[in-house]
């Protein structure tokens, strides 16, 4: 294994920030500290003038996924590739099992196409049935596979959507496990009566897709599973928050003492509704994901909601379809597959329009990046800590660094860039993964099949541990 040490940056963690010089060896950061000598033989990166941060995790991605009558355009390598050029060095994809399907018989699909992961990765799997069988193998997956999470659509009707019954079997299971609930907050009922009513209105073009999915059908999906959640006394992430709605009742349920925790899309975040109403259907069409992008107001308040640490992390929600995918929907919207890019954009994105506007600080940036998501699924501080011990997973930040970002110049292999044009100040210089240069200076040196499972320990049934968490997820002194 390469020997790296990278010298003269600013280190940030997600409780400080300090000058620090950083040595790596066989995959695992050996030394953290001011005027260290290099190794002989070490690779040297000279971070004079740039921050040393631990990789991005991306809690929220969906590579070689079958959705819609079609699989995305990325797959497990080329979508963690994307990744790595733009800092993330970790992804948490999603086993989705058909309704009936075997629990451990789609975790083993999903292990096999993963095999050729340039970064590591990890599981959240999803519960779309309900049965003795699925109850067990959930015990299966928890314990000897080191799955700590389980994913509940609230959306999809008469396909994965979860009923009451199916959540609340879950969650108490969940709890039994120690493994965290996760839920698509979107009430699937009212969408697909919503999806029905626009279109007999005569509207089928994307335009229809916002106004079928309307804020309080998030809001109140959120509602019902925060509730739910409440009434079993187990911890709940809600995926891809979207509207004051869903931020707000996150919000409140925290304020009197609940273990709720709410992501982000980086798109949710700049990307506003007007997109659906441009006329070029592909260019509309590109963006249509769920929950759908947002009135503008929506956006402050999201940022306020991570500002505030009633948000804990960002994600992508990475599910990347060509324009000949979209046109399955060209003559009704409600036919054109759901989801959108990003792996590679999420931490320009978000440095440019949170830390640089003075929205976040650097530390905050860590926390909502990469720290939160390790401590919420329990791989902290093995990820998202520059630290002795921690995996050698790090992204070299220029501060002053600068790129348009389009389609033209993404690794991914979509044919659409949501964030097309948009330039940014503050991007990646280099890329570790494992120790070695993943991406220097706009060369990507990605190598397929290398990235590495993660496992992810349970915790304590009692979630003494969830305690613990939600502690360490409190607003800390940060470096500015």
């Amino acid at each position: 294994m390469s020997t790296l040490f990278i010298r003269g940056g600013t280190v940030v963690n997600a409780d400080r920030a300090f000058r620090a010089d950083v040595i790596t060896q066989d995959g695992k950061i050996t030394a953290v500290g001011e005027n260290l000598s290099a190794p002989a033989g070490a690779t040297v990166v000279d971070a004079g003038g740039q921050y040393v941060m631990p990789g991005g995790i991306d809690p929220h991605t969906h590579m070689q996924l079958p959705f819609m009558g079609t699989v995305t355009m990325d797959d497990f390598f080329t979508g963690t590739a994307a990744g790595m050029a733009g800092g993330n060095t970790t992804i948490i994809d999603f086993v989705i099992p058909n309704p009936q399907q075997s629990l451990i018989e789609a975790y083993q699909t999903w292990r096999g196409w993963a095999e050729k992961s340039a970064s590591d990765y990890t599981f959240h799997v999803a519960i779309t049935w309900w049965s003795e069988q699925v109850r067990q193998e959930m015990g299966t997956l928890v314990q000897d596979e080191g799955v700590n999470s389980f994913k509940h659509f609230m959306a999809y009707k008469n396909a994965i959507m979860c009923d009451d019954e199916t959540l609340v079997n879950s969650f108490k299971r969940s709890l039994e496990l120690g493994a965290m609930p996760t839920v698509h907050a979107e009430n699937g009922e009212l969408v697909y009566l919503l999806q029905q009513t626009v279109a007999d209105m005569g509207i089928t073009g994307p335009e229809g897709h916002p106004l079928s999915r309307p804020p309080m059908v998030e809001g109140e999906a959120a509602n019902r599973a925060i509730a739910i959640a409440d009434v079993l006394n187990v911890p709940i992430y809600v995926v891809h928050v979207s509207c004051i709605e869903s931020a707000e009742a996150i919000a409140r349920a925290r304020a009197r003492g609940q273990r709720v925790y709410g992501e982000v899309l980086a798109g949710h975040l700049v990307i506003d509704d007007s997109v659906y109403r441009d006329p070029d259907f592909a260019f509309a069409a590109g963006h249509v994901m769920s929950p759908p992008f947002r009135p503008k107001g929506n956006q402050e308040f999201l940022w306020r909601g991570l500002q505030a640490g009633s948000l804990h992390t960002t994600a992508t929600d990475h599910c990347t379809f060509c324009a000949a995918q979209k046109a399955a929907g060209k003559d009704n919207f409600a036919k054109i597959p759901n989801g959108c890019g990003g792996v590679e954009e999420r931490l320009a994105v978000i440095w440019d329009a949170g830390v640089n506007t003075g929205r976040l600080t650097p530390s905050e940036f860590v926390a909502i990046t990469s720290a939160n998501t390790a401590k919420l699924f329990n791989i902290y501080p093995q990820k998202g800590s520059v630290s002795v011990g921690a995996d050698a997973d790090l992204v070299v930040w220029d501060p002053e660094g600068t790129k348009t970002l389009s389609v033209k110049t993404q690794f991914s292999k979509g044919d659409f860039n949501i964030f097309e044009g948009r330039t940014v100040r503050g991007i990646p210089s280099h890329t570790v993964s494992q120790g070695k240069l993943v991406f220097v200076q706009g060369d990507l040196r990605a190598e397929r099949g290398v990235g590495r499972y993660v496992k992810r320990p349970a915790f304590s049934a009692n979630f003494h541990a969830t305690q613990l968490r939600a502690q360490a997820l409190q607003p800390t002194a940060v470096a500015r």
